[in-house]
C-alpha cells in the first residue's frame, strides 16, 4: 500500500534504530527541533538581553498561534506553560470556591496530575467529586451526569483516556456542564495531533494539554486555551509578572491583567522549549490531522486484529469511533513482557492496570507493526513454556 507519510520518516532519526511504537509517551524528535534549538542558543549568544525584545518576550504567543489550528480555536487563544500540572493550577486559581457553585466533577480514570492538582484546592473549600468507573477502563456517561449539577464550578473531562485510549463523550459532558451554569476543562494530551480537533465548535471553556506526545513537540510546552469570550472575566491568583499588562513598568502592588494569552502566563517564558516545539507543530500542521487520523485507525485495526485473534484481551474499544490512537493489550505477565519487547527494542510502555501501550504514529510503517506482533507472539510463546516447565 502507498503511504504518503512515510515521506517523513527520514525526519525522526530513531525510526532507523529501533521500533519505535510509544509516540503516545513521547514523540520521536524531529531533526529540524536541533535547528530550533540552534535558534534559541544563537540568539542568546550573539544578542544577549536583547533577545528578549527580538522575539523571546512574544514566543508563548507566537508558539500557540502555531498550535491553534490543531485546536480549532483562534490565535491569541492559547497559552504556552510548562505542564499541564501548571495550566490548571492558573486555571482553578481563577475560581470562587466559598459559594454554593464549589464542586470540582472529575473522572476516576483521569491522569493523575489532574487529581493531586484539584485535591489542593480542597483547602480552599472545593469539594472534588469523582465520576467512578464501574469496570475500571471506561467512563460511561451514567456516571458523569448526576454528578454535575448547580453545585459544579468545573468538569474535568479528558478527551481520549490514558489507559487505554478510550474517546469520551465530551460534546454531552459540556451540554450538562453548561445547561445547569458549569464550566468544562477539556485535557487534549492525548488527542491533539492525531485527533481531529474543533474546540471552538465544541464550546468548551478550557482546554489543557502538552507537546511531549503526538505533536513531536518534547518536554517543557504545555498550553491552555481559554474561550475568548470569558478570558477577560478571570483573574487567576497562580500568575505571575508576564502576565501583567505592563510587565516592564515593574509595578508593585495587586496585579493588573494583561489582555489576550498573556492574561494567563506566570513567570519568566520557557523559551527554550516553546521555540524547539514548534518543529513538531509546524510538521503536524504540514501533514494535517486528518490524514494522520485516517493512518493511525487503519493501523491500530491492523493490532487490534491480530491480539483479537490471538485472544489477547484488549482494553482499548475496538470501535473505530471511540478509539484514540493506542491500543493497550493486557496479557499475562504484560510488566516483564513490556520488558522484554524494550530489550528487543521495540520501544512501547506499561501501564499497571491496563496492559501493554503500542502507538503507531504517522511515521510508522506496517511492517514495523508487524515485527513487534511477531516479537510479542515469540515473547508471550516463551513465557507459557517457561510457566509449564
Amino acid at each position: 500500500m502507498s503511504d504518503p507519510l512515510l515521506r517523513w520518516r527520514p525526519e525522526f532519526p530513531i525510526l532507523g534504530t529501533c521500533t519505535y511504537l510509544v509516540s503516545h509517551s513521547l514523540g520521536a524528535m524531529p531533526r529540524s527541533a536541533r535547528t530550533q534549538a540552534a535558534r534559541f542558543l544563537d540568539a542568546w549568544e550573539t544578542r544577549g538581553v536583547r533577545a528578549w525584545s527580538e522575539g523571546w518576550w512574544h514566543i508563548s504567543r507566537e508558539t500557540g498561534d502555531l498550535l491553534a489550528p490543531l485546536l480549532g480555536v483562534p490565535d491569541g487563544s492559547v497559552t504556552m506553560v510548562q505542564n499541564v500540572s501548571v495550566a490548571q493550577s492558573v486555571l482553578v486559581s481563577s475560581l470562587d470556591f466559598t459559594a454554593a457553585r464549589r464542586r470540582i466533577v472529575v473522572p476516576q480514570l483521569d491522569f493523575p496530575t489532574n487529581h493531586y492538582v484539584f485535591e489542593g484546592w480542597r483547602r480552599h473549600g472545593a469539594e472534588v467529586v469523582y465520576a467512578e468507573s464501574p469496570d475500571g477502563v471506561t467512563h460511561p456517561l451514567e456516571t458523569w451526569l448526576p454528578l454535575i449539577d448547580e453545585r459544579t464550578a468545573l468538569v474535568c473531562c479528558s478527551l481520549v483516556l490514558f489507559r487505554n485510549s478510550s474517546i469520551t463523550d465530551a460534546a454531552a459532558v459540556i451540554a450538562r456542564a453548561h445547561a445547569v451554569g458549569a464550566r468544562v476543562v477539556l485535557d487534549v494530551y492525548q488527542a491533539t495531533g492525531t485527533l481531529p480537533l474543533d474546540l471552538t465548535a465544541l464550546g468548551v471553556d478550557f482546554a489543557v494539554g502538552g507537546s511531549v506526545k503526538w505533536l513531536c513537540g518534547g518536554p517543557g510546552a504545555g498550553y491552555l486555551y481559554v474561550r475568548p469570550d470569558i478570558a477577560g472575566t478571570l483573574q487567576p491568583a497562580a500568575t505571575g509578572w508576564a502576565a501583567h499588562a505592563r510587565p516592564f513598568a515593574f509595578e508593585t502592588g495587586p496585579m493588573v491583567y494583561a489582555d489576550g494569552e498573556e492574561r494567563f502566563a506566570s513567570g519568566t517564558p520557557n523559551v527554550s522549549a516553546w521555540t524547539i516545539a514548534q518543529a513538531g507543530y509546524r510538521i503536524v500542521n504540514e501533514i494535517g490531522v486528518p490524514a494522520i487520523r485516517a493512518k493511525s485507525l487503519r493501523q491500530t485495526r491492523r493490532i487490534l486484529d491480530h491480539a483479537l485473534d490471538r485472544g489477547w484481551r484488549v482494553r482499548t474499544p475496538v470501535d473505530d469511533a471511540r478509539r484514540g490512537g493506542t491500543v493497550t493489550i493486557d496479557v499475562p505477565d504484560s510488566t516483564r513482557l513490556a520488558e522484554a519487547l524494550i530489550a528487543r527494542d521495540v520501544i512501547i510502555d506499561h501501564r499497571p492496570g491496563a496492559g501493554i501501550r503500542m502507538a503507531p504514529h504517522f511515521y510508522t510503517t506496517d511492517d514495523e507493526i508487524d515485527h513487534a506482533l511477531a516479537v510479542m507472539d515469540e515473547l508471550t510463546e516463551q513465557f507459557t513454556i517457561q510457566k509449564s516447565r
